[in-house]
């Protein structure tokens, strides 16, 4: 069967810029029958999770956060009531008719009220101080963040049926638990009854399915959603909206002008920029579309006439070359040694028992006769505290320190070029940058100096510089 549509994902901060997504996304100067055979997944306006749960960089506390704290008591009610002012306002700035916005209003105040009930009850039982109620946070947290989508598709199906577009708004976040199926079958059953020819279905990021996608998935929930429908439809693409280019480097590090799109890569590369926390896509999304051969596209909402960066299963660079250098600017480098170590068996499972039971994220790990290094990405400072007490406890005669550096990655689909590893020390020696440790993995994808913290914007310069712009420079002087 040949693959005639595609499955597309917005993301967050593309959706905020309503008018540029339409412009560019949605519609962009298609008419009849060119604007359908595709799929949009929505994420939630810019914001709206955060103030729903709780703010993914500064931890600052949403509904949800406040509602299991309780700290301030009734703070919760007051972050509902900002969500559905932050709600009003955004269709406010949206809609130019009159009853569609009245539309969008009461279907949000319809889902808050119904929110509300539902922790108000919670509210009332936990009151009596007898019942644990686990679960039932967990569950409010999953209903909380399905909001923030629920809003989004509905809103954007709304103003394309004002454009004269057939949008469908397809809403996977409604769910009991008297119908906690899979989330292949939720998306199964709703996009039965869609003639994608001419309907154009805007999918919630949310799905409420069996073991929670919140609780399975973090904030990468509508990834999976995406990834998902993309597979079981059989897309002939997947695509991915976002604000920026997948590019070289960070262009606010690098500059503007310097830092270049990638254009081609492969899912081994998305892979190492997930484990760094720069996801062209989640891991687990990208596992899916890979094994069925749907390729990958990552292209700017803003940038409408370009085609952005092909991501696919099978693509090698026809010349070795580094396509990104990027890292953490703070990991934690948790040392374990131990002079029995050598010869024996256990350490290694011992250790990745403690990192798993505190939920600490491994970037990357070492290991000698008598040491194990790992390297450890969000870790806050009582995480580390408890991992290093329960480490000593594990092996009183061992010696555990943990060390802030910062992990520079050297990124590419095929790193094999000889002399790569010793032009980057080069740079960051004659950029004047120590280096304390360094990997280079036999897969030739990546390549990870560690340095210090300090150290980590001008090492990412002087490498891209070295690896990257300087590669550039010599190709166009062969070529001319």
């Amino acid at each position: 069967m040949t693959r005639t549509h595609t499955v597309e994902k917005i993301g967050g901060t593309s959706m905020a810029a309503t008018s540029t997504v339409f412009d560019n996304v949605l519609i962009a100067g298609r008419e009849g029958g060119d604007l359908y055979n595709r799929i949009f997944v929505v994420s939630a306006y810019a914001g709206m999770t955060d103030l729903l749960l709780e703010h993914k960089k500064s931890g600052r506390p949403g509904v949800h956060a406040h509602f299991v704290r309780n700290d301030v008591p009734g703070a919760w009610r007051s972050g509902l009531e900002d969500v559905l002012d932050a709600m009003r306002r955004r269709n406010a700035e949206m809609f130019v008719r009159s009853m569609a916005r009245a539309e969008a209003d009461a279907f949000v105040e319809a889902r808050i009220a119904a929110l509300q009930t539902c922790l108000d009850d919670l509210d009332r039982l936990r009151a009596h101080g007898r019942f644990c109620l686990k679960e039932q946070m967990t569950t409010a947290r999953e209903m909380l963040a399905g909001l923030g989508e629920a809003h989004a598709a509905h809103s954007t199906a709304l103003m394309l049926r004002d454009r004269g577009v057939n949008a469908v708004f397809v809403d996977l976040t409604v769910w009991n638990h008297e119908d906690m199926r899979t989330l292949d079958a939720r998306i199964e059953e709703a996009l039965a009854p869609i003639d994608l020819t001419t309907q154009m279905p805007i999918v919630t990021g949310y799905a409420g399915c069996e073991g929670g996608m919140v609780r399975r998935y973090a904030r990468g929930y509508s990834e999976m959603t995406f990834s998902r429908l993309a597979v079981l439809t059989d897309a002939r693409e997947a695509i991915i909206h976002k604000e920026f280019h997948l590019s070289s480097a960070d262009p606010r590090l690098v500059g503007e002008n310097v830092a270049r799109k990638i254009g081609r890569t492969n899912y081994d590369v998305a892979d190492q920029l997930a484990n760094l926390g720069m996801e062209a896509i989640h891991p687990r999304a990208g596992r899916g579309l890979r094994q069925s051969g749907i390729p990958l596209r990552v292209r700017n909402t803003f940038d409408r006439y370009d085609s952005g960066t092909l991501i696919r299963g099978d693509y090698v660079s026809a010349e070795p070359r580094v396509e990104i250098v990027t890292g953490l600017a703070s990991v934690q480098a948790l040392q374990v040694f131990e002079q029995d170590m050598v010869g024996e068996k256990g350490y290694d499972a011992g250790i990745l028992d403690v990192l798993t039971r505190h939920g600490a994220w491994i970037v990357s790990k070492t290991s000698n006769a008598n040491t194990i290094t790992h390297y450890l990405s969000g870790t806050t400072a009582p995480q580390m505290e408890a991992i290093i007490a329960d480490l000593e406890a594990r092996w009183p005669s061992a010696t555990v320190t943990a060390q802030s550096l910062a992990m520079v990655s050297v990124i590419g689909s095929d790193l094999a070029e000889a002399g790569i590893v010793q032009r980057g020390l080069k740079a960051l020696t004659d950029a004047g940058i120590g280096m304390f440790a360094m990997q280079h993995q036999i897969c030739n994808v990546d390549v990870q100096f560690m340095v210090a913290v300090s150290d980590f914007e001008d090492a990412v310069r002087a490498l891209h510089a070295a690896l990257i712009e300087e590669a550039a420079a010599s190709q166009k002087r062969a070529a001319a």
